[in-house]
């Protein structure tokens, strides 16, 4: 769920005497790098916490997630294929605005907001853990164990330096979809052969006064994080060939996949399991495996949803780590984040600042919904900048060609992600407390980091403030 490199070059290298990134990545491998990037954590974790809300319409805000996202993806589209490096938000929030503490708020918010993904993967991952295998554990302490546990054992695997492959995303991405094509096969059988209740996908949950429309907006500011992930593939810009040329079609491509995917996945879960009982406990998805297919081996099925949401843990804490460690070295975060590891070559000290902050969020917050909603919250944030800075930015010409949405689209997607980022949705309050706790630990290191900057004569450096220099206005 990142959405930024931050270069971490020294600030007196030019752009001249930085290699550039091979171009691996053709359309095929770029299109299982984006399905591979949504799916994981959202659909395992939050579909029982969906349909509690709503009921048996539970594809319903699933549905609403996707078109929301589409727009928001036309707004990366046009940026990604104008300025196709690897920066994402940053970079679009700076050329646009050029206000350092802007892009500061939009790569810190980006960075919680893959510690509150990776918290909600691992409390995902531990009740899966505990009920596939029979381990009879009950309660929030032992969920909570296995998911420090499962952080610490994260941080480890980062502190040794992992390398990432587009062919290991491919194994990981046909591993995640295997299951939730499992989940549809099982509610397709079912279906033909006559059980569950297909009867519940057009039935709506309603809570006095507010109707249907209400509860499903509430639900879809859960569901929407089951849709991000999809503005990580901006950061392969560099890495494909063509970029301006293939990412229109291949990113759209892979949305309408993982949508249709999340449809039938929710139509096969509440047919076989009740609402009611879809939104008990944080395993949705092995009930529906239960129910469909009593014999099917569950432990197979928990063991595929551990791989699912354990990538996304280690995927979103290493993005974290070296987006703290990338600004640190461009000098708006403490140094110490940007020390390095003299024998592993890793940000050491970067990697235990993040796992400290997923450490706290899985002891005192631990509810998988106020994760993965904070998650939501905080990149709906991002993207409502982002659609804005399409706009500021058709004055910002080009040389080359570039893919151009309908003015229309980053209007209605900055209205649709600040309106369902806001309180009036029924979004849970301590879901704007985590947020505001997290961005204000980043306000606080920013303020001392510009106090001892201006000490010491240092300015922010990096690409970033290159670019802010490059569009200043010539007097």
């Amino acid at each position: 769920m990142s959405d930024i490199a931050v270069s971490t070059a020294p600030a007196s290298s030019t752009t001249q005497a930085e290699p550039s990134l091979h171009r691996v990545m053709g359309p095929w491998l770029l299109l299982l790098f984006i399905v591979g990037d949504i799916l994981g954590t959202g659909i395992y974790a939050l579909t029982g916490q969906v349909a509690k809300q709503v009921g048996g319409v539970v594809w319903l805000p699933f549905l609403v997630a996707f078109v929301v996202a589409m727009v928001t993806a036309f707004s990366y589209l046009e940026l990604v294929t104008k300025y196709p490096k690897a920066a994402g938000a940053a970079l679009y929030t700076h050329k646009a605005f050029g206000i350092h503490f802007i892009t500061f708020i939009v790569a810190f918010a980006v960075m919680c907001s893959g510690i509150t993904s990776a918290s909600t993967a691992s409390r995902a991952f531990a009740a899966n853990m505990s009920n596939a295998f029979n381990l009879g554990l009950s309660g929030t302490f032992g969920i909570t164990a296995i998911g420090l546990g499962f952080m610490a054992l994260v941080a480890v695997v980062n502190l040794r330096g992992v390398g990432e492959s587009v062919k290991a995303n491919v194994v990981l991405t046909c591993v995640e979809l295997t299951g939730l094509l499992i989940i549809i096969g099982i509610g397709l059988m079912a279906i033909m052969a006559g059980q569950g209740d297909v009867s519940r996908v057009l039935e709506f949950k309603t809570t006095g006064d507010s109707g249907a429309l209400w509860p499903v907006i509430a639900a879809t500011t859960l569901a929407f994080f089951a849709m991000v992930g999809f503005e990580d593939s901006v950061n392969m810009a560099e890495e494909c060939k063509d970029p301006s040329r293939i990412f229109p079609k291949v990113l759209l491509t892979g949305l309408v996949i993982t949508g249709v995917i999340y449809v039938l996945v929710s139509i096969s879960a509440i047919t076989l399991v009740p609402p009611e009982a879809l939104g008990e406990g944080e395993t949705p998805l092995l009930k529906v495996v239960q129910a469909g297919a009593p014999n099917f081996p569950l432990w197979i099925f928990g063991f595929i949803t551990m791989f699912a949401v354990a990538n996304s843990a280690l995927i979103n804490m290493l993005m974290a780590s070296r987006l703290v460690y990338g600004m640190s070295r461009e000098h708006v975060l403490p140094p110490v984040l940007g020390k390095v590891h003299a024998t592993r070559r890793t940000p050491y000290i970067a990697i235990g600042f993040t796992t400290l902050l997923a450490f706290a969020l899985i002891t005192f917050v631990g509810e998988v919904p106020a994760l993965g909603g904070t998650t939501a919250l905080l990149l709906l944030c991002v993207f409502t900048v982002v659609n804005i800075a399409v706009l500021v930015l058709r004055k910002d010409t080009v040389e080359h060609d570039h893919f151009r949405t309908p003015t229309a689209l980053p209007v209605l997607g900055a209205l649709a992600c600040a309106f369902f980022a806001g309180p009036w949705t029924g979004r849970d309050v301590v879901q704007y407390q985590i947020a505001g706790v997290l961005i204000g630990i980043g306000v606080l290191l920013w303020v001392v980091t510009v106090m001892v900057n201006r000490a010491a004569g240092v300015r922010p450096t990096g690409p970033l403030e290159e670019d802010a220099v490059r569009m200043a206005p010539k007097n």
